[in-house]
């Protein structure tokens, strides 16, 4: 694609065959085409007509509570931080709005000040600006108290206190003559965004915004995520198979018309095994085995591990039944029974969740080459390709097989993926070391996900 001067959108004229049910649209800066793959005579080639379509920068404005790494409790705080990195980063213009807790990591907020105050439902609303992994973050402390409990979710007015901040964050954006193009809000935390913009702002100073509004697990807030369906512009969720998991759910199914899949990536530069400064050998793809047996050596010491010649399976998780509590019992005495530990970092990660809308242990697993050993439902299903059952599937998305998974949620399925997994490890050690190599050079960044909300963005403003 030729980049534009301020965008990088391309409006085309194309004819399409009648009995066309597949299109691949090739963009080359040459003059004669490039070179393009056309299946040995058996696709088209259709001349395109058109020139690059300049669109100025959006500005974007995520209204959040959670934000990695100085207010995180899921993955939706590591959202929030990585994707908006993402578009920042393809020259558009983000900001965050989060509440001013008094428990922030304030150590990795930088240029740290005072911005303004204002007042708005009885109270005075102290504004802070800071910028947190290059993204400009606007903090709201409100003087009556409301953040000042020592922690982010877990009082009982959790309620009362989210749908203050996410009023005070639209009148935030109206005093301060902010016309954002997107506010984007994530699941029933700032769910009441999407309708106390529609009914109160859109029509008073702040016409320009379209909402966008995600919804990272459908398992908290349904009530309020079902309203904020009704009133978002367009809506989304973390991987394609969670959409289609959670299609009939009757808060979703209203909205499928708007609603869309979007799998989450990971930063690439937050989880870097080169440049991470907590294991004992950088690494990449190239030497991954020696990166990996050092790292592994020192956890191993650290807890107490005698034997290096047995393999590892670590799980990094919540102790929620939504993780799958009675699966990883089980997969501990397996593991042991295999002669192998179950410890946080690991040749394999386990994820044997009973739900999963999209997951990210299982990316930074495979950024750190650990083999990711899954149960197939939702983003763990989109991501994880199964070395003997799913090369057809990888093939498809453009990617090679590059872990294990089961599909019941019982003893027996943690017992197929696992054995296979160990018994892997055990007899293919050429192969299984081909195998980290390979799923270090997978790319699940932000990049195309970016994209995918960009697309989002401009549907929802036309």
């Amino acid at each position: 694609m030729i980049p534009a001067e301020n965008g990088s959108h391309l409006k085309a004229t194309v004819k399409v065959p009648l009995d066309a049910y597949m299109m691949d649209f090739v963009f080359s800066e040459k003059e004669d085409g490039g070179i393009f793959d056309n299946k040995n005579g058996m696709d088209y080639h259709i001349p395109v007509f058109g020139g690059v379509l300049k669109e100025p920068p959006m500005h974007i404005v995520h209204i959040a509570v959670e934000m990695a790494p100085i207010a995180k409790v899921g993955g939706l705080g590591d959202v929030v931080t990585s994707l908006s990195r993402a578009v920042q980063d393809m020259n558009h213009n983000v900001d965050i709005i989060l509440p001013k807790y008094d428990c922030l990591n304030l150590s990795n907020v930088k240029d740290f000040q005072f911005h303004k105050s204002y007042s708005w439902g009885g109270t005075e609303i102290k504004v802070w600006y800071g910028k947190v992994e290059g993204l400009s973050v606007y903090f709201l402390e409100p003087q009556n108290g409301l953040f000042w409990v020592g922690c982010i979710y877990g009082r009982g007015n959790d309620g009362e206190r989210f749908g203050f901040f996410c009023h005070a964050a639209l009148e935030f954006l109206l005093q301060s003559g902010f016309h954002p193009d997107i506010i984007h809000c994530h699941d029933w935390s700032s769910a009441p965004v999407a309708w106390l913009f529609k009914e109160h702002y859109m029509h008073y100073g702040l016409s320009k915004a379209r909402v966008v509004f995600t919804i990272h697990n459908l398992e908290f807030g349904a009530q309020l995520i079902g309203k904020a369906m009704r009133f978002a512009d367009k809506a989304t969720t973390v991987s394609p198979t969670y959409s289609q998991e959670v299609s009939g759910n009757p808060v979703i199914a209203p909205h499928l018309f708007k609603f869309h899949g979007i799998l989450n990536g990971i930063d690439p530069d937050i989880w870097d095994p080169y440049n991470d400064k907590f294991i004992p050998i950088s690494y990449t793809s190239e030497n991954v085995t020696e990166g990996k047996q050092a790292a592994k050596e020192a956890l191993q010491q650290r807890l107490g591990l005698k034997r290096a010649d047995l393999p590892l399976v670590g799980i990094i998780t919540r102790l929620t039944h939504q993780k799958g509590i009675h699966l990883i019992k089980h997969a501990i005495w397996r593991t042991l029974e295999r002669n192998g530990q179950i410890y946080a970092g690991a040749d394999f990660i386990l994820v044997p969740s009973i739900f999963e809308p999209c997951g990210l242990t299982q990316l930074t697993a495979m950024r750190y080459g650990s083999i990711p050993v899954v149960r197939k439902t939702g983003g763990l299903y989109d991501t994880v390709f199964d070395v003997d059952h799913d090369k057809e599937r990888a093939q498809a998305c453009g990617l090679e097989p590059n872990g294990f998974n089961f599909d019941g949620a019982d003893p027996a399925g943690v017992d197929y993926a696992l054995n296979r997994a160990i018994s892997a490890w055990y007899d293919g050690r050429e192969w299984f070391c081909l195998l980290c190599k390979r799923v270090m050079e997978q790319d699940w960044s932000w990049n195309r996900p970016a994209l995918d909300y960009l697309e989002l963005y401009h549907a929802a403003r036309k």
